[in-house]
């Protein structure tokens, strides 16, 4: 008689999402400096709202139309659990709604005051907030700086890891309260766990998604005293390993959105991961985190976008991650935050920051950064685009890159050689300055020029201009956002209709027309490219081998 106790691992449809004051984790209420800005200014003002008025929240929220508006997604006899949460968040964060109030009153007056004559009489001025956390500058055309030290805040009594927890419930469809508008409450649905982003015991958690153990040890590691609660998370179903590729080529698995596995000569490489998991209303026509390998070599991050860098997906991939590249940040405005930073408090032990022209050797080939323009409303922020070579086969993922400069692009080709396969992105209109970046603003945007500065990419003229000037000759429209599972992150109700839509078919005629092999990726997808006999050779030669 077999006495051992069944084994449980997560099952394909559970999510775990990651939370700050029962908030979607993301970066801007992560990072210290930024969470007391955007508390201040976006969720203290969405939740005053929502309590003085529940019902227009809870109709405006099922309007497709308001779809990523500032509607707090929460049925309105649960009203009073809302204003408890405020109250709550107040009283925790009142430091750092003085430090955001603080910050913005010291920009201003430097604004109006420092012409150009030294700042260093300033340093006496500053509010006890700030003392001790931040430089004071110019730039070099004599406006003034507030340079905040991002690591002196994550050292400091700002930064508050007793906020952070997780939410671990079945997935039934794709659709979830958007992301910044709507608080997690608690429910009968969903386990609760709190327990700080960093620490070990995630890791061991989320190892339940290949490594079934007893519902015992599940339980204990939880800290629930009710076993019954785990059973609908679980499935005691085997799992298939992902077996490694071993074909003649490089293999690209698109998985939505922006992410892409790279695999070639036993390395693989993942692209700004945003894993879906199987709802139980929906079908399998995806793939999932059960799609991974166990190894990720590494992890490219192009930017810190909510969409880009994923704490739902980084976490639960924490423990099979080598390495974690970002792009490295100015250090000069504080909502230009550090990636490296952060991911250091999610964590990640091993993090490579990267500059323009960087590259990292690998079995068979080597990844390089380069320059990532516009998409980010004219802020100078942590972005970069990645080329990976395999062979002859060299591989471009420039996210949401526009290429509002093909000069920049011709200096790439002349650097690096001729690109011949690019992933790019084309969603062309955008949201206007004021959709994330608002709360940060000392002063608001004047509305002509919120709405001209936009978070876009390639439309059809730039993006067959990029192609043409590296040489490329096939192409990916991805990182549109269209899949189900973005939804709640988006805020999208793609049609066909839509104005990118437009300039995404314009682009694959017109591509056609050059010879260029042009689609557009939804859902998931296996692409092919390279010559396995380029890849020994090079392998052969060490992974230093410098093509000509």
């Amino acid at each position: 008689m077999n006495s051992n106790p069944p084994l449980y691992r997560l099952a394909d449809h559970v999510v775990v999402e990651p939370l700050i004051d029962r908030w979607i984790a993301w970066p801007h209420n992560f990072s210290p400096i930024l969470y007391g800005f955007h508390f201040l200014n976006y969720q203290k003002a969405v939740l005053t709202s929502y309590i003085k008025n529940p019902a227009i929240h809870v109709k405006s929220s099922s309007n497709p139309k308001l779809l990523g508006g500032p509607f707090v997604n929460v049925p309105q006899e649960r009203v009073e659990e809302i204003a408890r949460l405020l109250e709550t968040m107040e009283r925790q964060h009142d430091d750092l709604i003085t430090l955001a109030q603080d910050l913005t009153a010291f920009q201003i007056k430097l604004k109006q005051e420092a012409k150009g004559q030294s700042l260093e009489a300033y340093y006496q001025l500053l509010p006890d907030s700030l003392r001790g956390f931040v430089e004071l500058g110019y730039d070099y055309l004599n406006n003034p700086v507030v340079r905040c030290i991002e690591s002196l805040f994550y050292e400091s009594a700002y930064y508050k890891k007793d906020t952070q927890s997780f939410r671990i419930f079945a997935l039934t469809h794709d659709d979830r309260p958007y992301y910044m508008s709507t608080p997690r409450l608690s429910g009968h649905d969903a386990v609760e766990w709190r327990m700080p982003f960093d620490a070990a015991a995630v890791d061991a958690f989320y190892r339940l998604d290949t490594d079934p153990r007893p519902l015992s040890e599940i339980s204990a590691m939880l800290a629930l005293q009710d076993e019954s609660t785990l059973l609908p998370l679980l499935s005691d179903e085997p799992l298939t390993p992902v077996q490694p590729w071993t074909g003649d080529s490089v293999r690209l698995r698109y998985f939505g959105h922006a992410t892409v596995l790279i695999e070639a000569e036993g390395t693989t490489i993942l692209t700004d991961p945003f894993i879906s998991v199987s709802p139980e209303a929906a079908d399998r026509d995806r793939l999932t985190f059960r799609d991974l390998p166990a190894r990720i070599d590494y992890v490219l991050i192009t930017h810190g976008h909510h969409d880009h860098f994923v704490f739902e997906s980084l976490l639960r991939l924490r423990h099979r991650i080598g390495t974690l590249v970002v792009p490295r940040n100015t250090g000069i405005y504080y909502g230009d935050l550090s990636l490296k930073q952060l991911a250091q408090r999610l964590g990640f032990k091993q993090i490579v920051e990267m500059d323009a022209l960087d590259s990292i050797s690998l079995a068979g080939g080597r990844m390089t950064a380069i320059p990532f323009l516009g998409e980010h409303c004219d802020l100078l922020h942590a972005k970069l685009g990645y080329v990976v070579r395999f062979g002859d086969e060299q591989i471009l993922f420039a996210a949401d890159s526009c290429c509002l400069d093909k000069y920049l692009y011709a200096n790439i080709r002349k650097t690096l050689g001729p690109i011949t396969t690019a992933f790019i992105g084309m969603e062309c209109i955008g949201a206007p300055l004021s959709w994330i970046y608002s709360p940060l603003l000392p002063v608001k945007s004047e509305r002509e020029h919120d709405q001209s500065r936009r978070s876009h990419a390639n439309g059809a003229d730039s993006a067959l201009e990029l192609l043409q000037t590296v040489g490329a000759n096939t192409a990916y429209v991805y990182a549109l956002g269209r899949e189900p599972w973005l939804k709640y992150f988006m805020a999208l109700e793609p049609t066909d209709d839509d104005p990118y839509m437009v300039e995404i078919r314009k682009f694959v005629a017109a591509a056609q027309t050059h010879g260029i092999d042009a689609q557009m990726l939804y859902g998931k997808q296996d692409l092919f490219c390279g010559d396995k006999a380029h890849l020994r050779y090079v392998k052969e030669q060490g992974a230093d081998y410098e093509y000509n």
